[in-house]
C-alpha cells in the first residue's frame, strides 16, 4: 500500500532484489506448475465454470502429491507442485496429481487438455479478481494479446533450485536464458487459434512476445544475473497501484515511482512484491529459477521438459555440452524463430538434438529412474530427432480432418 512520503531508496531496492531473487541453496530441488485447458465434453466451444470444478476437487480432499489447485483467468486449471529433491519424485508426485485432477473434473463431464493455446474459443475471462481486472485493463491498452495470454494459453513451468554456490547459480542463470528458444521450439504445441492455423508453432510464445516488453522480454544473460534482474525490475512499467488496482494514467517505471512518487503515494516493500509478481520474462528468478517459455504438453509428455531442464541445469557436464551446442548453432536468441517454426528451423533442430542427448546422459549420471529417462528418449525419437515439434502433428491432423482438440489426455491427435 503506497504511503504519503518516500519509504524506499533506489539502491536499497536493487540490493533487496539481488539478495531475495538470487540465493544459492544447498540442494537442487525441482518443481513443476502445469496449466490445463478445461473443456466440456459435448460442447468444446463453451467456457467451463471454474467454481464447479473447484468445489468438486475440494470435496475430493488434498491432492496426493501436494500440488495446490488454482484457476487462471480463462478457466485454465493449474497444478503447482511443491519442490522435490529429484526429478523422479517431482514427476511421480505431479503425475499423481494430474490423474487426481482429471478424475475429479471428469465427474462434471470436463476434461483437461494439454495444449499451449486454446484452438477454438475466443478469449473470455471467467475468473474475476481485482488483480485480473487490473491486468486486463493494463494489457488492453496495447491490443488483444493480453486477453489471449490471460484466457487462452497454458504452460509447463519448470522450477529449479540454483546453486549450491554462487558460481553454480551464475552458470545456471546464463544457461537457462540461452536455452529458452531451443526449449520453446522443442515443445511448441499451440499452432491453432479460433479454428485455424496462426502461422506459429507456438502461438502461446508469439502471444507473449507481443505483450509489454518491459515485463515479458528476456533478461540480459550477458550480465551477472543479480545486476541484470535488478535493472529489469526497476525499469519495468508499473501495472497497477494498490488499493485502486488501476493502471497509472501515464507510463511509470518502478524506479520512477521510487524516485518521483505518484499522486497515490510512494511505494513500499509490499508494492515491490506486487510489482515482482507482475513480471513475466521467460526465465524469472525468485530464489530459484522459473522457466516459463514451454507450452503445456499432454500426459505423460509434460514430464520431458521437467527432466530435460533439471538435467541441463543440474548436471554440469550436461550443461557444458548444451552450452557448446548453443554456441555452435547460434540458437540462443532465436525467440521469434522458435515461436514461428519450432524445430523446422535448422539451427533450433540441431541445438535441440544436442541438448536432448546431453540431458539423457545427464539423467543417467543423476541416477534418474528408467520411466522418466524412457519418456525423454521416446519424445526425442518421436519429435526432436526428426526435426518436428508436437505442433506439426496438430497441423497435420487439422489439415486431414479439421481436428482441434486431442481426443485423449495421453495423445496429441
Amino acid at each position: 500500500m503506497p504511503t504519503p512520503s518516500p519509504q524506499l531508496l533506489l539502491n536499497d531496492v536493487r540490493d533487496s532484489i539481488r539478495q531475495r531473487c538470487f540465493s544459492p541453496v544447498s540442494s537442487r530441488q525441482v518443481g513443476v506448475e502445469l496449466e490445463w485447458l478445461t473443456v466440456a465434453r459435448g460442447d468444446a466451444g463453451a467456457r467451463v465454470d471454474p467454481d464447479g470444478l473447484r468445489h468438486t476437487l475440494a470435496a475430493a480432499g488434498p491432492s496426493p502429491g501436494g500440488s495446490t489447485v488454482t484457476f487462471e483467468p480463462g478457466g485454465q486449471l493449474e497444478l503447482s507442485s511443491p519442490p522435490y529433491p529429484t526429478v523422479d519424485q517431482a514427476c511421480a508426485a505431479a503425475s499423481a496429481d494430474v490423474a487426481w485432477a482429471a478424475a475429479g473434473v471428469d465427474r462434471l463431464d470436463v476434461r483437461l487438455v494439454g495444449l499451449g493455446a486454446d484452438p477454438l474459443r475466443p478469449p473470455r475471462r471467467v475468473v474475476a479478481t481485482p488483480r485480473y481486472d487490473a491486468m486486463e485493463a493494463y494489457f488492453d491498452e496495447a491490443g488483444p494479446a493480453g486477453r489471449r495470454m490471460m484466457c487462452n494459453t497454458a504452460a509447463v513451468q519448470v522450477n529449479v533450485g540454483v546453486g549450491p554456490g554462487a558460481d553454480d547459480a551464475a552458470r545456471q542463470w546464463r544457461l537457462a536464458q540461452r536455452l529458452g528458444p531451443t526449449l520453446a521450439a522443442a515443445f511448441a504445441n499451440s499452432p491453432l487459434f479460433e479454428g485455424r492455423p496462426t502461422g506459429f508453432r507456438s502461438s502461446r510464445l508469439a502471444t507473449w512476445l507481443a505483450l509489454d516488453r518491459s515485463r515479458t522480454a528476456p533478461v540480459d544473460s550477458r550480465r551477472p544475473g543479480p545486476d541484470a534482474w535488478a535493472d529489469y525490475v526497476v525499469d519495468a512499467q508499473v501495472m497497477f497501484i494498490p488499493p485502486l488496482c488501476r493502471p497509472p494514467s501515464a507510463p511509470l517505471s518502478f524506479g520512477q515511482w521510487v524516485v518521483e512518487g505518484h499522486d497515490l503515494g510512494w511505494p513500499t516493500t509490499d508494492d515491490l512484491d506486487h510489482h515482482l509478481s507482475t513480471l513475466f520474462p521467460p526465465v524469472r528468478p525468485r530464489g530459484w529459477l522459473e522457466l516459463r517459455m514451454i507450452d503445456v504438453l499432454p500426459d505423460p509428455w509434460w514430464q520431458v521438459p521437467v527432466a530435460v531442464v533439471a538435467a541441463l541445469l543440474g548436471d554440469p557436464e550436461a550443461g557444458d555440452a548444451a552450452d557448446r551446442a548453443l554456441c555452435s548453432t547460434a540458437a540462443d536468441d532465436r525467440w521469434v524463430d522458435a515461436a514461428r517454426t519450432g524445430l523446422c528451423h535448422p539451427a533450433l533442430a540441431e541445438s535441440a538434438r544436442a541438448c536432448f542427448a546431453a540431458a539423457l546422459a545427464g539423467l543417467e549420471r543423476m541416477g534418474t529412474e528408467p520411466p522418466v529417462v524412457d519418456t525423454v528418449a521416446a519424445y526425442a525419437d518421436r519429435w526432436v530427432d526428426r526435426g518436428r515439434s508436437p505442433a506439426d502433428d496438430h497441423l497435420d491432423a487439422w489439415a486431414a480432418s479439421g481436428t482441434l482438440f486431442p481426443e485423449t489426455a495421453g495423445s496429441l491427435t
